[in-house]
């Protein structure tokens, strides 16, 4: 049985769950993080050097980083349908997963950590209205990306990248800052609400 350790309401886990739920495989998941167990314990230390959840183990073996944990149950239970052999598909569902991880994560943190959180240190107006500014930059990229695919981020077909771009659109919608009309965006949005993988660690799990 697959272990996942991480508080579910962490995006980083709920990108994980998803993708057992887009596989149909099965988990066992315990509470770690914030309010939870710690992660700066010795067990988990030595799990994960870095402090931080998610951590998998699969049999004997342990693998920490998101992104890095859901390519390889795609690639381990039968995922070719998320994330394609072929080396130009599999790099383009790459490409989106690197630019969520990079480019778009930075863009909304500050934001996020200050509207949503009311985290004392993100009060800053300049620092805010720069961020908000950044990230809606980010989200008019993925809006005219699409425009241009009229379903998913990397094509016509549900991919891996949409996994974290999903969770990431949920922030989007769920932060209460001014946006721009985005109708692809929005689309998109009810599109992934469509999967019951979204609708469970997605849409209406906790911002």
């Amino acid at each position: 049985m697959l272990r996942i350790l991480g508080k579910a309401s962490s995006i980083n886990v709920r990108k994980v769950l998803w993708t057992c739920a887009e596989l149909n495989l099965p988990f066992e998941r315990e509470d770690w993080g914030s309010g939870f167990e710690s992660t700066h314990s010795e067990a988990f230390l030595a799990l994960n050097p870095n402090a931080m959840v998610p951590v998998i183990q699969d049999g004997d073996f342990v693998l920490w980083e998101s992104n890095s944990i859901i390519r390889y149950l795609a690639s381990a239970y039968g995922g070719e349908h998320l994330y394609p052999a072929a080396p130009q598909a599999r790099a383009r569902v790459d490409q989106w997963m690197d630019w969520q991880a990079t480019d778009l994560n930075d863009a909304w943190r500050y934001a996020f950590l200050s509207l949503v959180r009311q985290s004392p240190a993100h009060q800053d107006p300049q620092a805010l209205a720069a961020a908000c500014a950044n990230w809606t930059r980010n989200m008019t990229i993925l809006e005219q990306q699409l425009k241009r695919t009229g379903a998913y981020v990397s094509g016509q077909d549900f991919s891996l990248a949409d996994i974290p771009i999903g969770l990431s659109v949920n922030r989007w919608m769920q932060t209460p800052l001014q946006r721009p009309e985005l109708p692809a965006v929005h689309a998109y949005y009810e599109r992934l609400s469509e999967r019951e993988g979204y609708r469970l660690h997605g849409r209406n799990g906790t911002p």
